[in-house]
């Protein structure tokens, strides 16, 4: 099975993740996050698919969530509106993404990445 991997190029958090992907010889599609947004379908079924809360897709850190006041919305948000906001822009989409084996690890931890790759 292929596996995806979700970037945006300049993050250095992503830059990481490719590196550490490619030193594993793991084989993958590269997919910019901006330039090839999550559909709203594709968000709600790596959602489901996680196990994790809407919220957890969401770049917590970056300056468009900020600039959105989104930290004070969200609560008051439904699961359809929330995924309606992801798919508008990549850029407020937690990143890196990896899906490996049916497995959805949002943000980077190697080990995590790791054990859903063996799987």
């Amino acid at each position: 099975m292929s596996s995806l991997f979700i970037e945006y190029p300049k993050c250095t958090t992503c830059q990481k993740a490719k590196k550490w992907l490619d030193e594993q010889g793991i084989s993958y599609e590269d997919r910019h996050i901006v330039e090839q947004n999550p559909t709203a379908e594709e968000l709600r079924s790596w959602i489901e698919g996680s196990g994790l809360p809407a919220k957890k897709f969401f770049n917590t850190s970056g300056l468009l969530y900020k600039s959105m006041k989104l930290k004070d919305q969200l609560a008051d948000m439904s699961l359809d509106e929330q995924i309606a906001l992801l798919a508008s822009n990549g850029m407020l989409v937690k990143r890196p993404i990896f899906i490996t084996n049916g497995k959805i690890c949002v943000g980077f931890k190697a080990d995590e990445w790791k054990a859903a790759h063996r799987s």
